[in-house]
């Protein structure tokens, strides 16, 4: 009898259907870039200090500069050694008092007492207009901006759990499907609603759908292409997300309003539902849920749109050859393989995200233009793709995937002891462990699909990536908590994590050229189903020849 490998590759491994799939699911991994980092744009904080009405009079009365009158009624602040102006303190000045004198150089408030900003705040723009300006998140509110984007990390998080049960009990696409509604509808409700509160709870409810679908249409592109083709897919779908990076600074030059972007955010997710109905349902989720006759129902039209036919002596796994048609958590630890897999994908995934969002955080690369900083920070992500493309199936995955981790974890100990008078040395180094880390996290993923069986594959994924957003989480504190001991100690942190990860990584299994699992039994007992692979192969080599003759 024949697996899905078997039938697929007559059909055709990745043929004329397979791409048109691709192409129209790719285009939904590009909003998410938007949604997960749209808050460099959505939440600018520019230049802001004190406003006062009756300074703003005074001001144009006498003819100062905005810079000028803004010297006058803020107070220095010593910042890391450098004296800076007040963003959220003035001086208490009546300037009402018709005793002021214009001639500025007449004037010194340096003992007058200070005040926090009593009529709100006047910001320095540059053409942007962000949640913060709109709502005055600033000083004393600033934590509200964070609070933006971890309310995201929330909603990814309970999402991944939930989008992972869905789509193993309910199907890939019906649960893309409910996601897509969600996006649409908690996108354009960020970007009407006039609360701050809401919108913190929108962010919430999109956070939890928009992961969810995401890891679900990776895995269905996973299951609809061949073993050859299967990688290069998943890594193509990622880089999607890094084309999505490279847009959104573009997108935000052009359009400056926050709610006007998140409406650009949305829209794609809105675009979906005119398509939907050409996408199928993974076969191979079919074959687990003992629907094998709709599995080879959508397989024949996959065929017949790839110009193939399918050989009539092929049979498709029947009820008693498939796992248990419901996904549990306990499937993930149940048994020594598959708890071993899940603790250092587990540890990965955390690692990668602790790493990667620590690294951008602290690494600045220019100075000056959020759009240009962005732009380039973003071109990191292309080479590690085409590395990866490069060497998983000339080498394997396992090695790639260890090395990436070791390279970003001494790039990081290597840059926390290289002095500061070598800049450009400390930065190309740190450039290359986020280079390490980028190929690390993209690894994680298809690599964590490539070692669950069909049956819990989806869960899987989603229950390990769940740790990325707890590593998104943390990795803030870990920063700036540890960079107020000494400066270079998070990277030192960081660099030991990664090196740990590495290593962790030699302990799995490699997965290059072996057919994906479809029971818990086939990452138990590899060997079996190797052996059941190579069988089918030499049946298949049989009746070929037979057909021949």
């Amino acid at each position: 009898m024949a697996t899905f490998d078997d039938l697929l590759e007559e059909a055709g491994s990745f043929g004329r259907c397979q791409k048109r799939i691709f192409a129209m699911l790719c285009f939904l991994s590009l909003p998410f870039s938007g949604v997960y980092v749209g808050i460099v744009f959505q939440g600018f904080t520019p230049d802001h200090w004190c406003r006062d009405s009756a300074l703003v009079e005074k001001r144009e009365a006498c003819g100062w500069s905005l810079e000028k009158s803004r010297s006058l009624t803020t107070p220095l602040l010593n910042v890391s050694g450098v004296l800076q102006h007040s963003s959220c303190d003035q001086h208490e000045v009546d300037w009402n008092n018709t005793e002021l004198s214009c001639d500025p150089e007449g004037l010194d408030f340096s003992g007058v007492a200070v005040t926090p900003c009593k009529e709100g705040w006047e910001y320095h723009y540059e053409g942007r207009k962000s949640f913060v300006t709109e709502f005055n998140l600033v000083c004393s509110d600033g934590w509200l901006v964070d609070m933006y984007q971890s309310t995201l990390n929330m909603g990814f998080l309970v999402g991944s759990f939930a989008f992972g049960y869905f789509a193993d009990r309910f199907g890939r696409m019906k649960s893309f499907l409910m996601s897509n509604v969600i996006n649409v509808v908690a996108g354009i409700g960020l970007a009407v609603v006039p609360n701050y509160i809401v919108i913190l709870v929108l962010r919430a409810i999109s956070g939890f759908s928009v992961k969810g679908g995401w890891m679900a249409i990776y895995v269905l592109l996973t299951e609809l292409v061949g073993v050859k083709y299967r990688r290069t897919v998943g890594i193509l779908y990622q880089m999607f997300f890094s084309i999505g990076l490279l847009i959104l600074p573009l997108l935000a030059y052009f359009i400056t309003d926050w709610r006007w972007l998140q409406v650009a955010f949305t829209a794609p997710y809105a675009l979906y539902f005119a398509y939907y109905r050409f996408i199928p349902e993974s076969p191979r989720w079919l074959i687990s849920q003992n629907n094998s006759s709709k599995a080879l129902e959508i397989t024949e039209a996959i065929a017949k749109e790839n110009r193939k036919n399918l050989s009539s002596h092929f049979e498709i796994l029947t009820g008693d050859d498939v796992a248990s048609t419901s996904a549990s958590l306990l499937d993930l630890i149940r048994t020594p393989n598959m708890r071993k897999h899940t603790f250092i994908l587990m540890f990965n995934w955390f690692t990668s995200a602790v790493v990667y969002q620590g690294l951008i955080m602290r690494v600045g690369i220019t100075g000056g233009n959020v759009y240009i900083d962005f732009l380039i920070s973003s071109l990191v992500e292309f080479p590690a793709a085409f590395l990866i493309l490069l060497t998983i199936e000339r080498i394997g995955r396992r090695l790639p995937f260890a090395s990436a981790n070791i390279v970003a974890g001494i790039s990081c100990i290597v840059t926390a002891f290289i002095p500061d008078s070598m800049f450009w040395l400390k930065t190309i180094v740190s450039c290359i462990g986020r280079l390490g880390i980028t190929m690390a996290f993209e690894m994680v993923v298809f690599v964590n699909t490539e070692l669950y069986p069909t049956c819990v594959r989806n869960l899987g994924v989603s229950v390990c990536s769940t740790l990325c957003d707890i590593g998104g989480i943390v990795s803030p504190f870990l920063l700036y908590r540890l960079a107020s001991i000494w400066l270079e100690l998070p990277l030192i942190i960081f660099g030991v994590v990664a090196l740990v990860a590495g290593g962790l990584v030699l302990l799995l299994p490699e997965t290059r050229g072996v057919a994906l699992p479809d029971t818990i039994q086939d990452v138990e007992f590899p060997d079996r189903k190797k052996g059941k692979q190579e069988e089918n192969q030499e049946v298949k080599q049989v009746l070929k020849t037979n057909e021949v003759a």
